[in-house]
Order: structure tokens, then sequence, then C-alpha cells
């Protein structure tokens, strides 16, 4: 891979992104709503707005690139009215996958935990199994969850249509070194949406790599969660007192995440590097985008 096009690249997890595909050598499109100046001679910063067709397929045409990461993206259904949500994540998605099935590019994207229907439900159900894995039923209840979902479907229609290769990231409750917020909620009954689980923003960078190096064929959705949970506590005892029992089957060992991990690992020989026992203090430089 030489050329690569992240949208949201100046997005707080976007530039840990950006930055590591700039240290491992590649030229990198950084696309987002404003503009910065680089610190790096491989990364060049464009503005578009990603709900704008004629702009993206502009940008991705001239651009002509070998990988698309799409990271673009109104994050979460609070701060936004929900049709906005929606809409901007849809037709973002759809823009920019298309655009790049046309370029002939791979693609990795973020869809999140959230096309599950847990962490934004009115009142979060328990889970149908643990671990949860990628076979794990899509219920969204809310306009973000639903964006992901849709996103994904989008996915596998650009798969169909281009004959590319598209991985869907679905990463849990990303976290920063030394500013872990999701160590100041109180579980069980805090944090019970992405049922305490969490992962490190280098480790999300990491996957992408992993995601854009793979041999993947076709359409795959991979979760990205640290290996335990932030609770420090048997994850089984949180489901317990929080539901009242744990769901059945269950195979989790001690602090084990409730979502699991192997598909990443199997597909893409990745596994998570960072735990909140250690990333919650350091002091680590940022990006230098």
């Amino acid at each position: 891979m030489s050329n690569v096009l992240v949208t949201g690249g100046l997005g707080r997890s976007g530039r840990w992104i950006v930055d590591r595909l700039a240290s491992d050598g590649h030229d990198v499109t950084c696309v987002d709503q404003r503009s910065a100046e680089s610190e790096r001679p491989n990364v060049d910063v464009r503005v578009a707005d990603l709900t704008d067709r004629g702009d993206v397929f502009d940008l991705v045409g001239a651009a002509d690139p070998d990988a698309v990461v799409h990271w673009g993206a109104i994050p979460d259904p609070l701060n936004h009215p929900g049709g906005e949500v929606f809409e901007n994540n849809v037709v973002s998605t759809y823009n920019v996958l298309e655009a790049a099935g046309r370029a002939d590019a791979r693609v990795v994207w973020a869809s999140s935990e959230s096309a599950l229907g847990f962490p934004f439900a009115a009142e979060t159900p328990p889970p149908d199994s643990l671990p949860i894995d990628e076979e794990h039923a899509l219920r969204p209840e809310d306009p973000y969850g639903v964006s992901k979902e849709a996103g994904e479907a989008i996915a596998r229609m650009v798969v169909r249509r281009h004959d590319v290769s598209v991985v869907s990231i679905r990463p849990s409750w990303i976290q920063y070194p030394g500013e872990y917020l999701c160590l100041g909620n109180e579980p069980p009954a805090e944090g019970v949406g992405n049922f305490w689980s969490y992962i490190d923003v280098r480790d999300i960078a990491s996957i992408v790599v992993a995601a854009l190096e793979a041999d993947v064929d076709g359409h795959e959705p991979v979760f990205a969660v640290a290996d335990e949970n932030y609770a420090d506590r048997p994850t089984t005892d949180l489901f317990a007192e929080h539901f009242g029992e744990v769901p059945e089957p269950c195979a989790l060992d001690g602090d084990e995440s409730a979502i699991s991990n192997d598909r990443a690992a199997d597909l893409l020989e990745w596994e998570p590097a960072h735990s909140w026992r250690e990333a919650a203090e350091e002091d680590v430089d940022g990006p230098t985008v």
C-alpha cells in the first residue's frame, strides 16, 4: 500500500490513524471538514463535505488511492438531532465507499459496536450469549447504531458491485493514553451499554493497518476491543449483578471482555497491545499530523 485516503483524518481518533500510516511510509490524503497544516511531508490535508457526492467523487478520483479508510462520521446520537446523525453517516458512507469501489481501492471503515443495539438502547437488554461475536444479531434502536448497520449493508453492496474488499471495524469505547474516561464509571450500573469494554486508540490505529495489509475477500465485520473489561472484576459477576443472570451459553474467564476479538485475530492476525492498567497513566506524545 502506498497511497491511502483517510476521511475524518483530523478527528480525535482519525489523527492517530493518519499518524500511524504516515509513520509507516504511506502517502496519506487526509480529508476533513476543516483545513490544517500538516507537519509531515507525506500527508496532504484536503477539505471536503463527505455528504456532497460531487466533492467526494472528485477528491477520490483525483487522489486515485490504493486504499480508503473511512473514519469520518458523527460519532454518537447524543449531541445532534437523530435525523442529522442518520443522514450524515449513511450518505457519507455511501459516497465514500462507492467512490472507493469505482477507484478499485480496498476499504477499511468505522462501523461500531453500536450496530448491535446495546449502547444507546432505552433499556439495555442482555446479549444472546457470551462472548459476543460477529454472528450476534444487530438490533439498534437509535439513529447512530442503525446508521452503522446501514453502512455495513452499503459495504456489502460495494463489494458485490465493484469486487473490492471492505473491512467494517466495530470499535468499542475508544480511550486515549493518559485519559481513560471509562475509569470514571462505576460498574455495573454505568458502562452497561458496551458491557464494560473499551479499546486504546493506538490499537485502533494498529487494527486499521492490519485490515489494510490482510488478505481479505469480500466484506468482513470485525470487533476491536481490549482483551479485558475496565472494571477489574470478573465479567460474569458484572452481568449477574446488573441483569440478575449471566447469558447462556457463556465462555468467559475472569475479566475477559464480553466482546470477542477472535475474528480479528484469525482474519487480520491482530491483537490489542494496550490495557487500562498501564495506559491510563501513560504520558504519550500525540500524533503529529
